[in-house]
């Protein structure tokens, strides 16, 4: 490539890092993006978000296939075609990536695939996956190079017995038993998979509930109901050792508090204990980038970390560790470099659990509302009196707002039930505009629609919903 001079030189071409690139292109800045992967998108797209959601989608259709057409009036004998929903799996991520790749085309980027290292504070070596390498020189530089999954001690994983969420994407048979380390957002997902298609799962949790970040009301619910699913749950519990054989893994745990060991034969063992920034390797320390306890990259409001000209956004900073958070990040930044007003609050920015129901959150929980001293309203409605979801037959769950007491200011939003992952958009954006549950409650709502259940919920802060 005869062009080695840029306005930006982003490292990473993940959500954060591809859509910084194509902000950065749209406000006239020549950009470059250097990703190690032969495809573009990051863990989100490749091993992550996408790939999941399919699987997600293709298992929620043959449990529904399985267990609940015949309410329906219809008939149907189902089996599992592995190999096919497999492909279909990968096809959707093609898909992807090669939109990305034409993204960046479109918007006149160069792509360099190899790993970037930061040689000084306008210098990024680039070490070309095909051989060799190439220097860019770049006015300012953007780290977007996300995370990698957080390895447990004990636990050695060979992506085939042992696997990580990558590996929990492609295994070739379903198990008949698996053991999911960790009930967060990602272990709950792919349990829920595995579950549908057949194996046994178990899900084995450090802490004393799944989804510790979520509002604890609906961590309960979604544990419930994922029980009444078939899967089994071991909370308060670590795990020692994993050893794999040739017919399975002994798996050794015992109380987080410490007590008796016991030993699990499983098929399969599915690491999801979280992620961790991936810093190390990046030049950072040569420069004095500096960096947390928990090795994130530290910016200022602008994302800029002390080195001037050198940036950082998404999983390796400080924040959610979420794709759509990474993606704001890198508008913001680029933006700001731009000399626009730009920023994102984290406050807003929405989690969920795309298991069946879905769980979504966003703002304070009741419990961090307590812990700060903040007198609120709830205001409570169960989805068994949303019109739609009764008719559809997914009626689990509910919406619950939180309200400043005095102002009716939506202070936060968790729902726990069919399509939450859409509803909360809502919450979202009227807490954007400083808004109040009486905001919501006035908007009229379409029937029947499940968004009926936000005004009602939303009515219930001031004690008056109307359909229960």
């Amino acid at each position: 490539m005869a062009e080695t001079s840029f306005d930006l030189v982003v490292i990473g071409g993940g959500p954060g890092g591809y859509v910084a690139a194509i902000r950065a292109a749209q406000l006239g800045m020549k950009v470059a993006c250097v990703e190690g992967r032969a495809t573009l998108g990051g863990t989100c797209l490749n091993v992550g978000c996408i790939p999941s959601k399919a699987l997600l989608h293709s298992s929620e259709l043959y449990d529904a296939a399985s267990h609940s057409f015949a309410e329906h009036g219809i008939k149907a004998s189902v089996k599992v075609d592995l190999a096919q929903m497999l492909a279909r799996k990968d096809a959707v991520v093609a898909k992807h990536t090669k939109g990305v790749e034409f993204l960046l085309k479109k918007n006149k980027i160069s792509h360099l695939q190899g790993y970037g290292i930061l040689a000084s504070a306008d210098t990024v070596t680039v070490r070309l996956a095909k051989g060799g390498t190439e220097t860019l020189k770049a006015k300012r530089i953007v780290i977007a190079t996300g995370s990698e999954v957080t390895p447990l001690p004990g636990v050695t994983i060979d992506e085939k017995r042992i696997v990580s969420s990558a590996g929990g994407l492609v295994l070739d048979k379903v198990p008949g038993e698996m053991i999911v380390i960790g009930g967060g957002y990602v272990g709950l997902e792919l349990g829920s998979v595995w579950r549908r298609l057949g194996a046994k799962v178990t899900v084995v949790e450090f802490l004393d509930r799944v989804t510790p970040n979520m509002d604890a009301e609906l961590s309960t619910e979604l544990q419930k109901i994922l029980v009444k699913q078939g899967m089994a749950f071991k909370l308060s519990t670590k795990v020692t050792a994993a050893v794999p054989g040739k017919s399975g893994v002994d798996l050794t745990i015992e109380p987080a508090k410490g007590g008796k060991a016991e030993t699990l034969k499983v098929d399969i063992v599915l690491v999801s204990i979280g992620r961790r920034p991936f810093t190390d390797g990046l030049g950072l320390d040569a420069l004095g980038i500096e960096r947390d306890k928990g090795g994130r990259i530290v910016v200022n409001h602008s994302f800029e970390t002390n080195v001037k000209g050198v940036y950082a956004i998404g999983d390796v900073i400080a924040g959610p560790m979420l794709a759509h958070k990474a993606s704001e990040d890198g508008i913001a930044c680029v933006e700001m470099i731009a000399g626009q007003a730009s920023h994102v609050d984290y406050n807003l920015v929405p989690g969920v659990v795309y298991t069946w129901p879905e769980a979504a959150s966003v703002g304070k929980t009741e419990e961090q509302l307590k812990q700060d001293r903040v007198a609120y309203n709830v205001g409570k409605f169960p989805f068994t009196a949303v019109s739609r979801a009764t008719v559809t037959g997914n009626n689990a769950g509910f919406i619950k707002f939180l309200a400043d007491k005095k102002t009716d200011r939506i202070l936060g939003c968790h729902i726990i039930g069919p399509d939450a992952g859409t509803l909360i958009h809502e919450a979202v954006a009227v807490m954007a505009f400083g808004g109040a549950a009486e905001d919501i409650a006035m908007i009229s709502h379409a029937h029947p629609t499940l968004a009926e259940g936000m005004k009602e919920a939303a009515l219930a802060v001031a004690g008056r919903p109307l359909h229960i």
